[in-house]
């Protein structure tokens, strides 16, 4: 799979997956409550590495499938688009969705941050790197 398309294939399946990976809206506080400072030396959130990703994904049979049956899903869309069936499009990008749930919040995670990289950065090189090696699963 070339590098645009994965852009494009995952930045379509990643609008419903990062809408549910979201936290809901926190209750409003009143004007008299004074926001709360973070604690010093407080950890960080953690940032889901690329690596973590792919070998939560690799190491699980059924993540695999679905990371291979999204890349299937990716080349119908495409098919569709060739013909410009809208609805076959809306169809496959609802399943895409659904599949994408299936592989977890670093894949989430993984998918906002590839939409706001540059394609030219390093990083997108390691993300694109890292789908090779998944795509490489497929192919077995």
């Amino acid at each position: 799979m070339n590098f645009k398309m994965i852009i494009f294939l995952l930045g379509i399946a990643a609008v419903p997956v990062c809408v549910q990976a979201q936290a809901p809206n926190p209750p409003k506080a009143s004007k008299a409550a004074k926001p709360a400072k973070p604690a010093k030396g407080a950890p960080a959130a953690p940032v889901t590495t690329v690596a973590a990703t792919v070998k939560t994904i690799s190491g699980d049979k059924a993540k695999i499938q679905t990371y291979c049956d999204i890349g299937k899903l990716g080349r119908q869309i495409e098919d569709a688009e060739q013909k410009k069936d809208m609805n076959k499009i809306d169809e496959l990008n609802k399943k895409m969705a659904e599949m994408a749930t299936k592989l977890g919040p670093q894949y989430a995670a993984l998918l906002t941050r590839l939409e706001e990289v540059d394609p030219d950065s390093q990083e997108a090189l390691e993300i694109g790197s890292a789908f090779e090696t998944l795509d490489k699963l497929c192919a077995k």
